[in-house]
């Protein structure tokens, strides 16, 4: 089997799935999603990702009907059924079904949705461009949320400029990128944004911050503008999808390429440390 997917018990190949009309995502967008890599069947950090999940579900008051060791036990029966053992793994609950109506009544149970189909992680080696946009979200990043239209948009006036992704900022102040952290490097020392509520703390991030201390690089969680990233040695994305990729190009205008040893150091350990979790026994 190529794909597959699976709707509160049911389950079949992704392009033959339904769903019910009345699910609250159709019309509202309310619930909550993850994702992360496999290979060789070995879904990379799923314990993190779940542990994210639910915490974002919780801040919504969204019931989820399994516990995170049963969902995870689904998720990796799952898995074997597929042809190929490199997978993007999705994982989305929404807060049930109802007649359509802005309030919920607080006994709902949650419609559990999980997706897979064949996908590698992308080639961390290979440098990005990036665009500038102001960040028109909303006040709750922290929480992953279906509603993604901001990002949407974002991600597709990048893909329209012929780069990777759009760096999004409030008033000069960088926040994230539209699927993706951002951090920069200078003087040997690494600056993200802090972990507040314009921005999701990605799972790749916060392997990326430890790997920074496993390696004696200086980090902190400190608010940085548009002008300290184009003057930055270098300019770091990450992503589950990614891990970790050097930005080049900012608007069109050249950045970073400055301290590669450094950022190299840091590819080759975090692409070490995926390769590892997922090595076959």
């Amino acid at each position: 089997m190529e794909t597959l997917g699976f709707y509160n018990g049911k389950w079949g190949p992704l392009e033959e799935m339904t769903v019910p009309m009345l699910d609250r995502a159709c019309y509202f967008g309310d619930g909550v999603y993850d994702v992360t890599f496999s290979e060789n069947y070995i879904p990379f950090s799923l314990e993190e990702h779940l542990e994210r999940f639910y915490k974002s579900a919780a801040l919504l008051e969204i019931k989820i009907p399994y516990t995170p060791e049963e969902l995870a036990g689904i998720i990796r029966d799952m898995m074997r059924k597929l042809d190929s053992g490199s997978q993007w793994v999705y994982c989305q609950v929404t807060r049930g079904t109802a007649l359509r109506d802005h309030d919920y009544t607080p006994d709902m149970c949650g419609n559990v949705w999980i997706m897979l189909k064949p996908m590698s992680i992308r080639d961390v080696y290979e440098p990005i461009s990036l665009i500038s946009l102001e960040d028109t979200r909303f006040l709750h990043c922290n929480i992953k949320t279906l509603n993604l239209i901001p990002s949407i948009i974002a991600t597709r006036k990048a893909h329209a400029a012929g780069v990777y992704e759009s760096v999004l900022h409030r008033d000069g102040r960088v926040t994230e990128c539209a699927h993706s952290n951002i951090h920069i490097l200078k003087d040997g020392k690494v600056k993200t944004a802090p972990a507040d509520n314009l921005i999701l703390a990605g799972v790749a991030r916060a392997h990326f911050l430890r790997m920074c201390e496993t390696l004696g690089i200086p980090a902190e969680e400190t608010p940085y503008t548009l002008d300290e990233l184009r003057a930055a040695d270098e300019i770091i994305v990450t992503s589950s999808s990614a891990l970790c990729l050097r930005a080049l190009s900012l608007d069109g205008e050249p950045i970073g390429g400055k301290d590669g040893e450094t950022l190299k150091k840091l590819q080759d350990a975090l692409l070490k440390e995926f390769k590892d979790y997922t090595e076959a026994e």
